[in-house]
């Protein structure tokens, strides 16, 4: 029996996500300056995905 065409991985590889995870918001706001050592990490700024 075959798998349907729809099951199998893709080849194009990883697909961009538009959620970041805590600690992936928390290294983009450290880079932009926006957070600091100390700050809450309930209640983080909106960020965008890095392009």
């Amino acid at each position: 029996m075959s798998q349907h065409p729809s099951y199998k991985s893709s080849t194009s590889g990883a697909v961009k996500r538009n959620v970041l995870k805590r600690f992936e918001r928390i290294d983009l706001l450290r880079k932009r300056g926006q957070w600091k050592e100390g700050d809450r990490v309930v209640g983080l700024k909106k960020t965008k995905p890095a392009e």
